[in-house]
């Protein structure tokens, strides 16, 4: 006969693999569990631990334990499609404008991007069904692609529209990690000190900048891959 938390544990993870529990979904809460199986919580416990460091599951403080999404991989070398990435793992893709501003460039940052011209400065969250999997906060160098000012990016990414319009030949990522802090804990929900993935991006056509863009990813959806030929 198999001890009651190896029970608890295949129920579980029946469940998902079935589909009956999506990605995203929340599982029963500890004292749920304990009420369903009568058994102590420390049997709980014992059944959802191998589920959590297995990758099926993720417990969240102060807000339970839900069903893992699946983690995103993407190309170190690349400019990935965020929202193309998540639609092809059959996931809902939303993107969220937080801020829009247009004005001339008057940080270092803005001027190295577009000189004396004009900045587009946005900020917004990448989501995969329904849970926030990146924040971004992206300059465009309107000098460059004047036609920005014109896209409405409440129905679409600027990312994902730049790269259907605009020609790059030169990307330069700079990869880092760094602890959930602040607001972008907020955006993300995460708790703060949770590890971050951190991508710097910035492009070029010739010698014309186009963007620069950094995103804030939940370290634990989202990883870059790095693949080389010995020539």
């Amino acid at each position: 006969m198999k001890p009651l938390h190896q029970k608890i544990r295949d129920d579980i993870e029946n469940q998902i693999r079935s589909g009956a529990l999506k990605p995203g979904d929340r599982i029963p809460f500890e004292h749920e569990l304990m009420a369903q199986y009568s058994v102590s919580r420390m049997t709980v416990n014992k059944a959802l631990t191998p589920l959590d460091e297995g990758g099926l599951i993720e417990r969240r403080k102060r807000a339970g334990t839900f069903v893992r999404l699946p983690r995103l991989d993407s190309t170190v070398l690349d400019i990935p499609d965020i929202q193309h990435e998540i639609t092809a793992r059959g996931e809902v893709y939303r993107f969220e404008l937080l801020s829009y501003a247009l004005h001339k460039a008057n940080s270092d940052e803005e001027r190295e991007l577009a000189g004396s011209g004009k900045v587009l400065a946005l900020t917004g969250l990448h989501f995969a069904s329904a849970k926030p999997l990146a924040f971004e906060r992206r300059l465009i160098n309107l000098e460059a692609v004047p036609q920005a000012e014109s896209v409405d990016f409440t129905r679409q990414s600027p990312g994902h529209w730049l790269l259907g319009v605009v020609p790059w030949t030169h990307v330069e990522n700079q990869i880092s990690a760094q602890p959930a802090e602040g607001q972008t804990a907020l955006h993300l929900r995460l708790d703060e000190g949770t590890a971050c993935l951190v991508v710097d991006r910035r492009t070029w056509r010739g010698t014309e900048r186009i963007t620069t863009v950094r995103q804030v990813f939940d370290g634990g959806a989202y990883r870059l891959i790095a693949s080389f030929d010995q020539r």
